[in-house]
């Protein structure tokens, strides 16, 4: 396996709007499987600084990496690709200014799939799981085409905090 060859490849793909890469992601640019030899070519290209671990199976390269103010947001979506998630609870209620603090290490989304807290180099994502079905969801919930993914409203994300018994107190108008 070639490590230059697969940098080609992540900076042809960084160049289409690419920035990290799960591992199959990256067996799939060089036409390999996932399996222990391309685990530990993975590691060998971390421990020559040419890739950069986030999280358990995500990378970048450090020859062209990503905007790190988004690393955060781009590992979630890589996480959980396949199930329906969308930010809220303190990272949205930042965002709308519904809180004065402005979150930085932690990105916190709410998700069909299972809860997790998922420790990277950069900060922490938490998933917390909802049983709201989507139908109850999709009027509550706006595509953000900057990030590419979905938000609550202001509206589902207090809800969501207090569903979650989470700390009120920094609403500013609780």
């Amino acid at each position: 396996m070639s490590l230059n060859l697969l940098l080609t490849e992540i900076s042809k793909s960084n160049k289409a709007g690419g920035s990290v890469y799960d591992t199959a992601e990256l067996a799939y640019m060089l036409g390999k499987t996932v399996d222990p030899t391309f685990t530990k070519f993975l590691s060998d290209a971390v421990k020559k600084g040419s890739l950069v671990r986030v999280c358990k199976g995500i990378y970048y390269s450090a020859l062209t990496p990503p905007d790190l103010s988004n690393i955060l947001l781009e590992t979630a979506k890589k996480l959980r690709a396949n199930v329906f998630s969308y930010i809220s609870l303190e990272s949205q209620l930042s965002h709308t200014g519904d809180i004065s603090q402005i979150i930085m290490d932690r990105l916190t989304i709410m998700t069909k799939g299972r809860k997790a807290n998922i420790e990277t180099a950069f900060g922490v994502i938490e998933f917390v799981h909802t049983k709201k079905p989507l139908s109850k969801l999709e009027a509550l919930v706006y595509f953000d085409p900057e990030i590419k993914m979905f938000r609550a409203t202001t509206e589902l994300a207090i809800t969501d905090l207090k569903a979650c018994r989470r700390n009120t107190h920094m609403l500013e108008y609780a």
